[in-house]
This record gives C-alpha cells, sequence and structure tokens, in this order.
C-alpha cells in the first residue's frame, strides 16, 4: 500500500524533513490554537487574550504571540497612545488556518464519544480499569 492509499499526502523531502512537522510544531500546542481560534473572533489587546485563556501565564502568552508573529500568523500593532495601546490580530494567513482547526474542531465533537469508548475498550483489555 502507497502512503497515499487514502488520500492522506506524506511528502517528506530528500533530506527528511516533513512541511507538516513545522506547522504542527507551532499549532500542535495548546496555547496557539486557543490564540488562533480567539484572534479568529476578531483583535484582540493582550490582557483580552490573557483573561480569555483560561490557565496561561502571561510569559507563555508573550512567548506563543511572539511565535505566530514570527510565523505571520498574527500581527501587532502599536498604538501612539498614552498607555501604549497593543492589538493583535490574524494576518491573511494565520486566517487560512481556522479552516483547519475549525475541521478539527467539528471531527472532534462529532467522534469525542467514539474515542473515550474506544480509551475505556483498551483499558479494559489491558486491566486497568
Amino acid at each position: 500500500m502507497s502512503a497515499t492509499h487514502t488520500r492522506v499526502p506524506f511528502t517528506p523531502d530528500a533530506d527528511g524533513d516533513c512541511p507538516v512537522r513545522e506547522v504542527l510544531d507551532r499549532v500542535g500546542d495548546k496555547w496557539s490554537v486557543l490564540v488562533v481560534v480567539l484572534l479568529g473572533r476578531g483583535t484582540h489587546r493582550f490582557s483580552e487574550l490573557h483573561r480569555a485563556i483560561d490557565g496561561i501565564s502571561q510569559r507563555m502568552l508573550t512567548l506563543t504571540l511572539r511565535a505566530l508573529a514570527r510565523d505571520g500568523l498574527v500581527s501587532r500593532t502599536v498604538h501612539a497612545s498614552v498607555p501604549p495601546r497593543v492589538d493583535y490580530a490574524l494576518t491573511e494567513l494565520g486566517r487560512t488556518l481556522l479552516v483547519p482547526l475549525v475541521a478539527l474542531d467539528e471531527w472532534a465533537s462529532v467522534h469525542r464519544d467514539d474515542v473515550r469508548a474506544a480509551r475505556r475498550r483498551h483499558d479494559e483489555a489491558a486491566g486497568r480499569t
């Protein structure tokens, strides 16, 4: 069976580098996904994001926003005011990421009970009840 038999592409470069791996390194952590989803609803200030994302520290939010900006997914706009105001928004590239994230959310919602049932069956069979 070929790697693309199920229409799921597998495209590592000649040196073994996989383009998907780079993207998953960024969006594979829970904070990046939450920030992207929130910014998909509109522009937010740092404090708004911090209040909206339960459990994230200021440092982790800062690091996440910097990484997303570095990857071109988030823009940072500083307004000349007193005190300075900084707004964060998705870039056009960042908006394209919403499509697969929404699809993943829909899949998770539809299949949550299936996954939980499979885990229970697996754990029971392994004697981990």
